[in-house]
């Protein structure tokens, strides 16, 4: 394994040794395929690549066990035409894996090979409703992100993209409050067997009628410093002949308070949400019980930026995401995570992701540093227990029915470094995750017992 990691690491972590922060010229223009095709300004051409390294010490999943690596690269390319306000864009993605065996997770959440991720007309208008106001409607396949993105989020870490069908509308007022309304069809990423997904397989991707998606979101800026924001997000979802579902009737109801960091200034981010309607326990095609679906979440974040040269800021954390208090009854409590990103609250995601917005309670405390205006590192830690003990520790499958089981997870340590090379065009990045295996993770009835899980990535990604 470790081998492996300095064969595949090592030309990258070269790289940027050979490379002083110093010679990142603050002021210079990064290179575009824009200005070298010399394309008019209507027309606008951009994209991404990014080669990641994963690997994993030991697995923490129940019916898995060993280490693991995976190579994936994730490639987009951004397509624009507009005149006039009227905007017609198309992105496609590419997204694969490699060094991966058959124990590896892989999921569509890895692998989306030449897909197109968007593909859509963008209309936007001023003083439509009031004077200074602006509007902006998207219409056809589209990505999102909404709020924090907990709830909705086009994803960074993760190696594809949540896509959705439908309409995006967004009216911004001249005081800067803003409302938003879309209603999709989310997509449906394809293919999703174990065997096409080693093999980066190629099928379309699709949405169909049976699963739907809207939300409502408002936010507004209460006074020179705190900011609000309100939500409501719908699913609606039916099985159908090739896609078994949980059939979820949800309605998720929330809001967020925050205020930005400054220096030598507290900041805050206090985020709940209520979840009702009904759900199912599994996917099988046998399951046909609704259950009474009632649960919520809830995130607490305090923060303080120092004056210092580096910017340092400490913040603590706390989440808590209600789990299934009696998996046997007619209720279903466990929160669902809809299509937010994670990465950002609780650690790298890819083969590692091990915890989720359900069925937790976490505090936490990072430390994040700035030493140059080239890099950015953090260091944070968290423990983890079951909110509900006899449901699962929900990434992992691992679980005591009978609760029994002491429900404290582990322990997380995480550290990354991030090195722009040059802005906007070349970034370097590693970071590592360590699990302290705590009694639930040792004990449960079903866990593979592997103890402690160490996790380590390093990627470039190229802007162009």
């Amino acid at each position: 394994m470790q081998l492996n990691i300095f064969l595949s690491c090592g030309p990258i972590m070269l790289s940027g040794l050979l490379i002083s922060p110093g010679t990142m010229a603050e002021d210079s223009k990064p290179w575009r395929l824009q200005q070298a095709l010399a394309l008019p300004q209507w027309l606008n051409l951009n994209g991404t690549h990014r080669t990641r390294y994963e690997t994993l010490s030991s697995q923490f999943r129940a019916a898995r066990s060993g280490s693991d690596q995976v190579l994936v690269t994730r490639t987009t390319a951004l397509l624009r035409l507009h005149r006039d306000g009227l905007t017609v864009g198309g992105e496609l993605m590419d997204s694969r894996a490699a060094l991966d065996d058959s124990g590896t997770p892989i999921s569509t959440g890895i692998v989306n090979t030449a897909e197109l991720l968007q593909a859509y007309v963008q209309l936007q208008r001023k003083d439509i409703f009031s004077p200074g106001s602006q509007n902006d409607l998207r219409i056809g396949r589209i990505t999102m992100d909404v709020g924090s993105r907990r709830f909705v989020a086009r994803n960074r870490y993760r190696n594809t993209i949540n896509a959705f069908t439908g309409l995006d509308w967004k009216l911004q007022s001249a005081k800067g409050s803003q409302w938003r309304a879309f209603f999709t069809l989310p997509v449906n990423r394809k293919p999703n067997t174990p065997a096409e997904l080693r093999g980066n397989d190629r099928k379309f991707d699709r949405q169909n009628s049976e699963f739907k998606f809207w939300g409502l979101h408002f936010a507004a800026t209460l006074n020179s410093r705190d900011q609000a924001e309100l939500f409501y997000f719908g699913i609606d979802e039916e099985d159908t002949s090739n896609r078994p579902t949980r059939n979820r009737k949800l309605t998720t109801l929330g809001f967020r308070l925050y205020r930005n960091p400054q220096l030598s200034r507290f900041d805050y981010q206090l985020e709940t949400a209520l979840q009702i309607g009904q759900s199912r326990s599994s996917t099988a095609a046998t399951n046909a019980t609704n259950l009474n679906h009632s649960a919520s979440f809830q995130h607490v974040e305090l923060g303080y930026s120092f004056d210092h040269r580096w910017r340092p800021r400490l913040i603590f954390q706390y989440d808590y995401a209600t789990g299934d208090n009696n998996p046997t009854d007619k209720d279903n409590d466990r929160f669902d995570t809809l299509f937010g990103a994670r990465r950002f609250d609780f650690g790298p995601t890819g083969i590692y992701g091990p915890f989720a917005r359900s069925n937790i309670n976490t505090p936490g405390l990072r430390l994040q540093l700035n030493p140059s205006p080239a890099i950015t590192t953090f260091i944070a830690y968290r423990a983890y227990w079951l909110a509900a003990d006899r449901d699962a520790w929900t990434t992992s499958q691992v679980q005591d029915p009978s609760g029994a089981t002491d429900p404290f997870i582990a322990h997380q340590i995480e550290a990354r470094l991030r090195w722009t090379i040059r802005p906007n065009n070349f970034r370097l990045e590693s970071g590592l995750a360590h699990l302290f295996s705590g009694k639930f993770m040792n004990d449960a009835p079903n866990t593979n017992a592997q103890g402690d899980a160490t996790y380590f990535y390093t990627q470039v990604t190229l802007s162009f």
